[in-house]
């Protein structure tokens, strides 16, 4: 083969170089996903009826196996439901949730999630655990919860925070890791992850607390493992029995896992990328609020310090990779890195934040904006080498985590609504201009997008609290704002000597009020 592809490049070169230009120019069109156009309330409707031509109306979810979580999408529809109040809307986003919630993709007895299931009823999964899955699935079950107050959810991310705290983190440098693998060794197709019988019996020990486990989890002779008959995959097929189970089922759980902690664990590569950090420390101060957990909030904050000391330059933006110079200028990581610093503005009233999410927007522009014809480019203007594709691509596909152009979008948004500042709302409504018409053919695969375009046209929330810092009412409402949903949402902290909340919905603003009650009754 080799020899005849030498023969062709000698024998006929101008051709294979025509070839050659041929296939880079359709591989430089096919990196450009801009598609102009103009973006309306139609946008957001067309985009929620495709998805909801994709749904899966048995078991949750979009389209059929293998079968991936969309949290964008289920994000966007929840915005959707809390506007329009469609009941369609929220079934679509409470039976997707839920059929994750109990399927095999979860880890019942370590938490978090897979990375995505072979079947469509979400039962057997690819067994590795992926940052950027558990960040984004963890924002959408805490917005669920919010929104809907399903105490499943809330379940579902109280053990997906657990599973980070204790596999996925180095809390004592600050850093969150890349993923864990499926397998031990080759070909034993997640052994570590699920139970024969035996398994289960050993690690019980008493008859009731086996036989719950077998009847909630469905634990057979035979399971779902083709490699291993034996082996089941723990999925939630029935609720226990009764009252009197359920704390039965909870213990047997706890001693499920201590016997899987006595086995080799598959590896976890804790390579902590500059946008997967910024990604989970997002989820996590977004935790700190829903589950009032300042734990989590002092790792996101420590995690986000090394990102601003460790991986920021002035001149070359983000590296890809805390604590190394190269690779670096890459959109994702200064993205992520903004709506992270973001959040951790919101979540804590220090104006540092908003400043360096600031810096590393105007970055962006500088570095990534296309301004003959709009959009971000992936890669910075200035990078070339072995380590960058020499064709710059702008991506605004979910594929599978949040599109940078996406993102970027949201960004816009949000600093529109944080500073006033005109020069984000121009680059907004460019932005939108450029992907606006992909956006609605897109659907579940611009879902990022789709919220930027939601931004774009519906009113923001703004809850603004002035106060004491520390204990006392300005704090209470302070988190209150936080965990209470709202689409569109930004929440401001400002010092003051006595304690004051408004709330404005586009540019209806209400009184202050002065006590977490009122507040409450304000956000309805």
């Amino acid at each position: 083969m080799l020899r005849q592809v030498a023969g062709i490049y000698r024998q006929q070169r101008d051709k294979v170089a025509e070839n050659a230009k041929a296939i880079r120019h359709h591989v430089a069109q096919s990196l450009d996903e801009a598609q102009g156009g103009d973006v309306s309330a139609a946008t957001l409707e067309r985009a929620a009826a495709e998805m909801a031509r994709l749904f899966d109306i048995r078991y949750g979810g979009f389209g059929t196996a293998p079968k991936f979580p969309h949290p964008a999408a289920t994000q966007f529809l929840l915005a959707r439901w809390h506007d329009t109040g469609e009941d369609w809307v929220r079934d679509v986003v409470e039976k997707t949730l839920t059929g994750m919630a109990k399927g095999g993709i979860r880890d019942h007895v370590g938490g978090g999630f897979h990375r995505y299931a072979v079947d469509e009823r979400w039962i057997v999964p690819h067994f590795e655990k992926m940052a950027y899955d558990n960040s984004e699935l963890l924002h959408a079950y805490l917005d669920a919860y919010a929104a809907l107050g399903t105490p499943l959810f809330k379940r579902v991310a109280r053990g997906t925070v657990d599973w980070v705290l204790e596999i996925l983190s180095d809390r004592e440098r600050g850093a969150f890791f890349t993923s864990q693998d499926a397998d031990v060794r080759f070909g034993d197709d997640g052994d570590y992850w699920t139970w024969t019988l035996d398994e289960v019996r050993d690690a019980l020990t008493d008859d009731k607390s086996y036989h719950v486990i077998r009847r909630v989890y469905d634990v057979e002779a035979e399971g779902e493992m083709h490699h291993n008959p034996r082996k089941n995959v723990l999925w939630w097929k029935r609720d226990p029995a009764g009252d009197d189970e359920w704390p039965l089922l909870e213990d047997a759980l706890t001693r499920l896992k201590a016997a899987r902690d006595r086995r080799t664990a598959p590896f976890v590569d804790t390579t902590p990328y500059v946008n997967w950090n910024a990604m989970m420390a997002s989820a996590f101060l977004h935790a700190g609020a829903v589950l009032d957990r300042p734990e989590c909030n002092a790792l996101a904050l420590k995690v986000l310090e090394r990102v601003w000391s460790e991986a920021w330059d002035e001149g070359r933006g983000m590296g890809h990779v805390i604590g190394r110079t190269e690779p670096r200028g890459l959109l994702d990581d200064n993205v992520h890195a903004t709506a992270a610093f973001l959040d951790a503005y919101e979540s804590t009233g220090d104006e540092a934040w908003l400043t360096r999410a600031i810096t590393v927007m105007q970055h962006c522009r500088r570095a990534h904006w296309d301004d003959a014809k709009g959009g971000f480019f992936d890669v910075a203007r200035d990078r070339t080498g072995s380590a960058y594709l020499a064709t710059p691509a702008k991506p605004v596909q979910d594929a599978p985590t949040p599109s940078g152009n996406g993102v970027a979008a949201l960004l816009l948004a949000r600093l529109s609504a944080s500073t006033d500042d005109p020069q984000w709302r121009g680059l907004l409504a460019r932005q939108l201009a450029t992907f606006g018409g992909a956006a609605p053919q897109l659907a579940l695969y611009g879902a990022t997008l789709l919220r930027a375009v939601d931004w774009a046209l519906n009113p923001a929330t703004r809850i603004e609290v002035h106060g004491p810092r520390g204990a006392g009412a300005a704090c209470d409402m302070h988190l209150l704002a936080l965990q209470t949903y709202r689409p569109r949402k930004l929440v401001v902290r400002k010092t003051a000597e006595q304690p004051a909340a408004t709330v404005c919905v586009g540019t209806t603003c209400s009184l202050p009020v002065t006590t977490p009650e009122s507040l409450r009754a304000l956000l309805g």
